[in-house]
Protein backbone atom coordinates (compact mmCIF):
# COMPACT_ATOMS: atom_id res chain seq x y z
CA UNK A 1 0.00 0.00 0.00
CA UNK A 2 1.17 3.66 -0.91
CA UNK A 3 1.56 6.25 2.05
CA UNK A 4 -0.78 9.36 1.23
CA UNK A 5 0.87 12.19 -0.44
CA UNK A 6 0.36 13.80 2.81
CA UNK A 7 3.65 12.31 4.18
CA UNK A 8 5.43 13.17 1.07
CA UNK A 9 4.14 17.19 0.77
CA UNK A 10 5.07 16.85 4.55
CA UNK A 11 8.17 15.81 4.12
CA UNK A 12 9.08 18.12 1.28
CA UNK A 13 8.39 20.81 3.19
CA UNK A 14 9.80 20.61 5.99
CA UNK A 15 12.76 19.72 4.33
CA UNK A 16 12.66 22.86 2.40
CA UNK A 17 12.31 25.07 5.87
CA UNK A 18 14.44 23.29 7.68
CA UNK A 19 17.38 23.98 4.68
CA UNK A 20 16.44 27.67 4.33
CA UNK A 21 17.93 28.75 7.71
CA UNK A 22 21.44 28.00 6.51
CA UNK A 23 21.18 28.14 2.89
CA UNK A 24 19.76 32.19 3.56
CA UNK A 25 22.54 32.19 5.71
CA UNK A 26 25.38 31.42 3.34
CA UNK A 27 23.28 33.31 0.40
CA UNK A 28 23.22 36.58 2.42
CA UNK A 29 26.98 36.21 3.93
CA UNK A 30 27.96 35.47 0.56
CA UNK A 31 26.51 38.63 -1.06
CA UNK A 32 27.75 41.05 1.67
CA UNK A 33 31.29 39.47 0.87
CA UNK A 34 31.29 39.51 -2.72
CA UNK A 35 30.35 43.22 -2.64
CA UNK A 36 33.55 44.07 -0.26
CA UNK A 37 35.16 42.48 -2.47
CA UNK A 38 34.29 44.21 -5.60
CA UNK A 39 34.71 47.41 -3.64
CA UNK A 40 37.84 46.98 -2.38
CA UNK A 41 38.73 44.47 -5.46
CA UNK A 42 40.21 41.63 -2.74
CA UNK A 43 40.12 38.65 -5.05
CA UNK A 44 40.69 36.00 -2.39
CA UNK A 45 38.94 32.42 -2.11
CA UNK A 46 39.10 31.93 1.69
CA UNK A 47 37.26 35.07 2.14
CA UNK A 48 34.39 34.01 0.65
CA UNK A 49 34.83 30.53 2.26
CA UNK A 50 35.72 30.92 5.79
CA UNK A 51 33.21 33.92 6.57
CA UNK A 52 30.40 31.07 4.97
CA UNK A 53 30.91 28.23 6.72
CA UNK A 54 31.57 30.23 10.28
CA UNK A 55 28.14 31.94 9.84
CA UNK A 56 26.22 28.52 8.43
CA UNK A 57 28.21 26.90 11.94
CA UNK A 58 26.61 29.40 14.38
CA UNK A 59 23.04 29.10 12.60
CA UNK A 60 22.96 25.18 13.01
CA UNK A 61 24.46 25.70 16.38
CA UNK A 62 21.84 27.88 17.34
CA UNK A 63 18.80 26.31 15.72
CA UNK A 64 20.19 22.75 15.64
CA UNK A 65 17.56 22.13 18.65
CA UNK A 66 14.55 23.20 17.24
CA UNK A 67 15.26 21.54 13.70
CA UNK A 68 16.15 18.44 15.75
CA UNK A 69 12.39 18.77 17.47
CA UNK A 70 10.91 19.69 13.55
CA UNK A 71 12.36 15.96 12.88
CA UNK A 72 11.26 14.52 15.76
CA UNK A 73 7.74 15.56 15.54
CA UNK A 74 7.41 15.24 11.75
CA UNK A 75 8.76 10.98 12.62
CA UNK A 76 6.57 10.83 15.20
CA UNK A 77 3.60 11.88 12.79
CA UNK A 78 4.68 9.14 10.11
CA UNK A 79 5.55 6.22 12.72
CA UNK A 80 1.59 7.11 14.16
CA UNK A 81 0.45 7.18 10.70
CA UNK A 82 1.97 4.02 9.69
CA UNK A 83 0.73 1.81 12.50
CA UNK A 84 -2.85 2.56 12.11
CA UNK A 85 -2.41 1.08 8.90
CA UNK A 86 -3.99 -2.40 8.48
CA UNK A 87 -1.99 -4.95 8.17
CA UNK A 88 -1.09 -6.32 4.51
CA UNK A 89 -2.84 -9.69 3.94
CA UNK A 90 0.75 -11.44 2.62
Amino acid sequence: MILGNGLVVDALVLTVVLSLLPLGTSLVVGLVVAVLQAATQIQEQTLTFVPKVVAVGAVLWFSGEWMFAQLVEYLTQTLEQLSSLPPSGL
